[in-house]
């Protein structure tokens, strides 16, 4: 698919989770700049969905299907914002916890898609 915005995306999902992980490690709920990384982690998301969407609609085609990929596409966009909303309703270290959960998540869709693509 994209080679540089695969890893990217799968790095910062990473470095979210470390970061939120460290915050439920210190017994702290997400704080309004966990949401700013969570922003641009989704943001990185949405590139790649919209990337994949147009290399499909210019015909090529993933190696394991365009069905799977697309569902891996959307799961993908979809884990870090799931996470976030989950999080403002457990306003304890456990928020923090989920959102590190949802990083861990995204970086494993992002292997998957890679392999998907044919990587």
């Amino acid at each position: 698919m994209l080679a540089a915005l695969t890893p990217a995306t799968g790095v910062a999902a990473l470095l979210l989770a470390a970061w939120c992980g460290w915050a439920a490690y210190r017994d702290q709920p997400t704080k309004d700049w966990h949401f700013i990384g969570m922003a641009v982690v989704t943001l990185l998301s949405l590139i790649q969905l919209v990337a994949g969407i147009v290399l499909l609609a210019q015909g090529e085609k993933p190696e394991q299907g365009t069905t799977i990929f697309v569902a891996y596409l959307l799961g993908a966009f979809a884990c870090v914002p799931a996470a976030g909303f989950m999080s403002l309703a457990e306003r304890t270290r456990w928020g923090s916890v989920t959102v590190a959960a949802g990083g861990v998540v995204l970086a494993v869709l992002e292997v998957r898609l890679y392999d998907i693509w044919g990587g």
